[in-house]
C-alpha cells in the first residue's frame, strides 16, 4: 500500500488536470442545456481507462523498483546495467548515479593503491629497523650483567611491537600470505617459548610444558605469532608463579598465574585499543595483541577464548578444527 501511494503521488497533477477536464465538460454540457446524462457516460468510461493505465502501469513500475532494489544490494563496481529510461527524470537519476559510481570506483582504485604503497612501505621499514634490534641483541649476549639483561628485555618488546604493525597491515590486506599445512604443533610451541627463555629466568618464573604431539593444519607463521603474543600477555602480568602450556582434545591452552582479568573486562578483551584495567595501569599496553590473535585465529579457522580470574591468573584457549596425533 505504502508503494502505490508513493506512486500515486507521481500523478497528482495529472489527475487533478483529469478532475478539471471533466469538471469543464460537464459545466459545458450544463450551460448549454444538455442532458447531464450525456456527459456522464464519457467521464465515466475515460475513469475506467485511466484506472487501466494505472494498474498496468503500476506493475511495471513495482517490477523495475524491485530490480532497483536488487542493484542497490551490490558493489559499485558490479552495477553493470540500470533499468530503462522512462522520463526525464530517470535520465536525471540515472546520470547522477552512474556519477557516483564511477567516483566510487575512482576512489576505491586510490584508496587500494595508497593502502598498498603503505603496507610495501612499512614492510620495508619493519625489515629494516630488525637490523639494528638483531645487530643489538647479538651484542648484548656478550655482556653479563644486568643492565645487559634489562636491555635485551626492552629490545625483545620492541621486536614484538614491530611485528604487531607488520601483522596489523597484512590483515587488512586483500592478498593474505597464508599458507595452509600440517604442522607439529610442538615445534611451533618450542619457537614461541624460545624467543621467552631469558625472560622466563629473569623473572624466575617455571614453565610447565610436555611435548603435546600432535599435528594440526595451519599457517605455521601466523599461529606462531598468536602463541608469541599469548605467552608475551602471560609473561607481563604474571609476576611469580608459572605458566603452564598443554594440549586437551582439540584446544591448546597457556595458562598462567599471574594478576587475571576483570570480569568486566572479559567481554571485551578482543576489540581493537581496549586495554582494561590491567592496560590502564600498564602504559605500554596497546590493546592491539589480543584483537590480532582474535582476527588471526578466525583466518586460521580456530576459535580462541579467554577465562580468567582476578588474582588467580588467565587461561588463553585456542581450538583448532583439524588436529591429530603426531
Amino acid at each position: 500500500m505504502k508503494l502505490f501511494l508513493l506512486y500515486l503521488r507521481k500523478f497528482r497533477l495529472l489527475a487533478a488536470a483529469l478532475l478539471l477536464f471533466a469538471g469543464t465538460f460537464a459545466a459545458s454540457f450544463y450551460l448549454y442545456g444538455l442532458p447531464m446524462r450525456a456527459a456522464l457516460y464519457p467521464i465515466l468510461f475515460c475513469l475506467f481507462w485511466a484506472v487501466i493505465f494505472i494498474a498496468v502501469d503500476f506493475i511495471r513500475s513495482r517490477a523495475k523498483y524491485k530490480r532497483l532494489c536488487e542493484i542497490s544490494k551490490l558493489s559499485a563496481a558490479m552495477i553493470d546495467s540500470l533499468p530503462e529510461i522512462d522520463g526525464l527524470d530517470d535520465a536525471g537519476y540515472q546520470a547522477i548515479v552512474e556519477a557516483l559510481a564511477g567516483e566510487v570506483s575512482e576512489l576505491t582504485t586510490r584508496a587500494g593503491e595508497e593502502y598498498r604503497e603503505m603496507v610495501d612501505y612499512y614492510t620495508v621499514w619493519v625489515h629494516q629497523i630488525k637490523m639494528p634490534i638483531t645487530a643489538m641483541s647479538l651484542t648484548l649476549q656478550n655482556e653479563d650483567s644486568p643492565l645487559a639483561d634489562k636491555l635485551s628485555s626492552r629490545l625483545l618488546e620492541i621486536s614484538q611491537y614491530v611485528e604487531m604493525v607488520l601483522a596489523f597491515l597484512r590483515l587488512r590486506s586483500e592478498s593474505t600470505d597464508y599458507v595452509f599445512a600440517e604442522c607439529d604443533l610442538d615445534a611451533i610451541i618450542r619457537r614461541a617459548v624460545a624467543k621467552f627463555s631469558s625472560e622466563f629466568i629473569d623473572r624466575g618464573l617455571r614453565l610447565i610444558y610436555e611435548p603435546v604431539n600432535r599435528a594440526v593444519v595451519t599457517d605455521e607463521k601466523w599461529l606462531t605469532f598468536v602463541l608469541e603474543q599469548i605467552i608475551s600477555n602471560a609473561l607481563k602480568y604474571t609476576r611469580s608463579g608459572s605458566v603452564s602450556i598443554y594440549m586437551n582434545g582439540k584446544t591448546l591452552s597457556v595458562e598462567d598465574t599471574g594478576a587475571g582479568i576483570a570480569p568486566e573486562d572479559l567481554p571485551r578483551i578482543f576489540e581493537k585499543g581496549y586495554t582494561g584495567i590491567n592496560g590502564r595501569e600498564d602504559t605500554a599496553a596497546s590493546g592491539i595483541g589480543l584483537y590480532l590473535c582474535k582476527r588471526i585465529c578466525a583466518n586460521l579457522g580456530a576459535d580462541i577464548a579467554v577465562k580468567s580470574e582476578p588474582g588467580k591468573g588467565t587461561t588463553v584457549s585456542v581450538t583448532f578444527e583439524q588436529d591429530k596425533r603426531c
